[in-house]
């Protein structure tokens, strides 16, 4: 417990001088600072500018930093960890805290403004038995609006927190962990707060204009509040180097949040899982019981399946989805496995977890197995409950349970199929000493191994603003908009130009859709949809249009023998949905 809360202040202190932060530090500043007296004027002067007011209200003033801080403490511990379940609880948007964070902070901006206003939202507490209006009470409602807004870099921390919230596991570790992330998170915007309280008290200027003071702090709330309407902070965020990054990582990495992050999935039948390791130096080990298939909305090439009915089988769980580059380079070992030993005792069930929304769809489920020419069961686990189950967080994943019913092995992601293989047959072996078993595969593994290879790059309102190219038109999301290309695009990073709508999962072209990229791979791709063409120009020979039909799907864009660092411009048909681009 104490080694969480420990590692959730650092991290959080870590996080709280990061990049991210960096966008709220004008309102907090101004919140420390733009105070009141108890009655609604401010302090009069007297002896060269020296304020006169009361003991008592001077305390209250100092106090002002505390309540801002307080109120976002207690918000963004409070509904990060239940918001999610209340909204599920309530049927209500997704959106619905960000936009009561977005209005509580308007609604204050426009207070400092006019000062009726402020009168007005104060005179239903004015009725509470006390003898003057708390004159904190504005920085309290300030920081529970901030809290609303407040997303911190993600870190382990972080993730071992949402995960336990999406999962219902809200134990006491988790709140430990939660409440010490924030007050580390917060305490440099303490430090913030205090220094806007210190200089409105010390400085002529402050002094002599709290009302220009305080209007200007309602004008910087204002202008907050419509920057993150536009999720604006996030292209000042993309263009700002990660110093802290490293860090972050090294203190937050550790074994305590990697056991909370994997206690937080499934139920208790599964923690066996904790005792093996991911490839655990290709040793088959006991993890435990397997879990239970749970929730699965539908068979592929198979009726049900229970773990309990293949005892006495050697059982390959593959989870994957199936847009995943990943997950489609590992497909053809995985079918080599299942038709080399199927006979011998080797039953392979794929777990179809969806990562995009349109992998939700059955059908487009069916069409990708017959596809990839898929012949072994496979399960639709759009509820995410067997990917729980299992603990898992990747995609690819595949799991070795042996005849007994007990997880041998897992290996998280692509690579070491020999490995697998060799496994699979150890276990086979096991289970009928003696089996005559055919030649090892040699299937050769096509996974880059360059780490200069550019990562996968998605095209969604979440993750695009973290890939987007700097001294491009800043992203508008969620509606449509025109956009131009800057003057460079660098090496794993998109730009568009033309008309783009950014949503959630995609970006659907509109009239004149351009994209262009930075890459360095041998072969790039694009999970596309919709009807239509996209004209390819890579820089280095003649341009070639491609084709695009149906649901999503990856197409090649460009393929090279060597790893190439290049640009693609692709022109677009209005129409066509862009998820992600994938390379090797």
């Amino acid at each position: 417990m104490w080694t969480l809360i420990l590692i959730g202040l650092l991290g959080g202190l870590i996080t709280g001088v990061s990049p991210c932060i960096l966008p709220v530090l004008p309102v907090v500043f101004f919140a420390g600072g733009a105070k009141k007296t108890a009655d609604g004027e401010p302090p009069p002067e007297q002896d060269g500018g020296v304020a006169l007011a009361t003991r008592k209200q001077q305390r209250a003033h100092n106090r002002r930093p505390y309540a801002v801080i307080g109120g976002l403490v207690l918000s963004f511990t409070v509904f990060t960890l239940l918001g999610s379940l209340l909204i599920k609880a309530l049927n209500l948007p997704d959106d619905i805290l960000r936009i009561v964070g977005l209005v509580v902070l308007s609604v204050v901006g426009l207070s400092l403004l006019i000062p009726p206003l402020e009168r007005l939202l104060e005179k239903p507490f004015s009725k509470l038995p006390q003898r003057k209006v708390n004159p904190n009470g504005g920085g309290f409602g300030l920081g529970l609006g901030l809290g609303l807004l407040y997303v911190p870099c993600a870190g382990p921390v972080l993730t071992a927190i949402t995960i336990a919230a999406a999962n219902g596991k809200i134990g006491v570790e988790t709140v430990a962990l939660t409440v010490s992330f924030a007050i580390g998170a917060t305490a440099p915007l303490l430090v913030f707060a205090l220094a806007g309280a210190k200089i409105s008290e010390r400085v002529k200027f402050f002094r002599k204009n709290n009302g220009k003071v305080r209007a200007i702090g309602g004008v910087v709330m204002l202008l907050l509040a419509v920057a993150l309407y536009f999720d604006l902070p996030s292209l000042l965020q993309t263009k700002l180097p990660n110093y802290t990054g490293a860090l972050q990582e090294k203190v937050e990495g550790s074994d305590a949040i990697s056991k909370l992050r994997l206690s937080n999935l499934g139920d208790a039948s599964n923690q066996a899982l904790d005792k093996c390791a991911n490839n655990d130096q290709g040793q088959l080990r006991d993890c435990g019981p397997t879990p239970e298939f749970e929730n699965i909305d539908a068979w592929i090439n198979s009726s049900p399946q229970t773990m309990a009915g293949l005892k006495g089988k050697v059982v390959l769980v593959d989870f994957w989805t199936y847009s995943c580059i990943n997950c489609q380079r590992s497909i053809p070992h995985i079918k080599d496995l299942y038709s080399r030993y199927q006979a011998d005792g080797l039953e392979v069930v794929g777990v179809h977890t969806p990562e995009f929304a349109f992998e939700h769809d059955k059908g487009n489920v069916e069409a990708a197995t017959k596809k990839f020419g898929i012949t072994y069961p496979v399960a639709i686990d759009n509820e995410t409950s067997t990917f729980n189950n299992f603990r898992n967080q990747y995609w690819p994943a595949r799991y070795l349970i042996d005849a007994t019913g007990q997880v041998r092995y897992f290996k998280l992601g692509e690579g070491d199929y020999d490995q697998t293989e060799n496994l699979v047959r150890q276990l086979l072996q096991q289970a009928e000493p003696g089996v005559a078993l055919p030649a090892p595969g040699d299937l050769p593994d096509t996974r880059p191994t360059d780490e200069r290879t550019t990562r996968e790059t998605y095209l969604s309102r979440g993750e695009l603003p973290k890939t987007y190219a700097p001294g491009g038109t800043p992203l508008a999301l969620e509606k449509e908009a025109t956009y131009a290309f800057p003057p460079v695009v660098p090496d794993g990073k998109v730009a568009f130009a033309g008309n783009w709508t950014i949503d959630y999962e995609k970006s659907t072209a509109g009239a004149g859709a351009e994209v262009r990229l930075g890459y360095t791979a041998r072969s790039t791709n694009l999970v596309l949809a919709g009807e239509g063409t996209v004209t390819i120009a890579n820089g280095d020979g003649p341009s070639r249009t491609i084709t695009v039909s149906g649901t999503p799907n990856l197409y090649r864009l460009t393929q090279t023998p060597d790893l190439h660092t290049g640009q693609l411009t692709l022109t677009l048909s209005p129409g066509l949905q862009a998820y992600s681009f994938t390379f090797d």
